[in-house]
C-alpha cells in the first residue's frame, strides 16, 4: 500500500472508533509499553495528540516514563517555520495554543536541541512492518528526527496492527525502532 492510501485506510479506521473502543485499545498500549525496558531517559519528546483525530494519547506513557526515570524532561513541538519544529520543555505549568494545524503547542518555554533527547513518541497513522511509518505528509518529523542522536529511541503508537509494506517509503524516512499496538509491541 501506498502512503496516500495508507493514510486514508487508517484515518478511516480510526473514526470508526468510539470512545470507549479507544480507551481500552489506550490501556492495552500502554500495558505492552510498560514490559519495554529502556535506559535512563533524561529528556523525551513527544507529539500532542490533535483533538478529534482519534489518535492514540501519548501521555499516559510520558507518565509510566516519568515514574521510570525521575527527573525527565519533556519537551513537545512547536512549529517555528513551514518546514522546522522546536522541541520546548514543558511543566505543568505550560500554558498552550493551538496552531494552524489544530496542535497544541506551547506559549513559551525553554527550547532543547534535538541531540539532548533521549527518545521520540512520534505521530503516525499507520506503520509496516518494517518500522517505516506513515506521517500525517508535512515531513516536520522526518526532518526533525534526521537532527537527533543516531541512538535516539523512536517510538510509535498505534491502534492498528502494520501493514505489511509501504510501498513509497524514500530515503529521507526515518523507520521507528519500536510501535506499540494494543496487540503486541513491535521491535525493528
Amino acid at each position: 500500500m501506498n502512503k496516500k492510501d495508507a493514510r486514508s485506510y487508517y484515518r478511516e479506521k480510526r473514526a470508526q472508533l468510539d470512545q470507549h473502543a479507544r480507551q481500552k485499545l489506550q490501556d492495552l498500549i500502554l500495558i505492552r509499553f510498560q514490559h519495554l525496558h529502556f535506559p535512563f531517559v533524561e529528556c523525551a519528546h513527544s507529539y500532542l495528540p490533535i483533538e478529534g483525530k482519534n489518535e492514540p494519547d501519548p501521555n499516559p506513557i510520558i507518565r509510566s516514563l516519568a515514574f521510570r526515570n525521575p527527573g525527565m524532561l519533556l519537551a513537545v513541538p512547536r512549529i517555528i517555520s513551514s518546514s522546522e519544529m522546536a522541541n520546548i520543555i514543558i511543566s505543568d505549568l505550560t500554558e498552550f495554543q493551538k496552531n494552524e494545524f489544530g496542535i497544541l503547542e506551547p506559549l513559551e518555554g525553554e527550547i532543547i536541541s534535538p541531540e539532548q533527547i533521549d527518545l521520540v513518541i512520534v505521530p503516525l497513522l499507520g506503520f509496516d512492518r518494517k518500522g517505516n511509518r506513515v506521517g500525517y505528509g508535512k515531513g516536520y518529523y522526518d526532518r526533525f528526527l534526521t537532527s537527533c542522536r543516531e541512538d535516539v529511541i523512536k517510538i510509535g503508537l498505534s491502534f492498528f496492527d502494520p501493514l505489511e509494506i509501504i510501498d513509497d517509503t524514500q530515503e529521507w524516512d526515518i523507520p521507528l525502532d519500536y510501535c506499540i499496538t494494543p496487540q503486541e509491541a513491535y521491535e525493528f
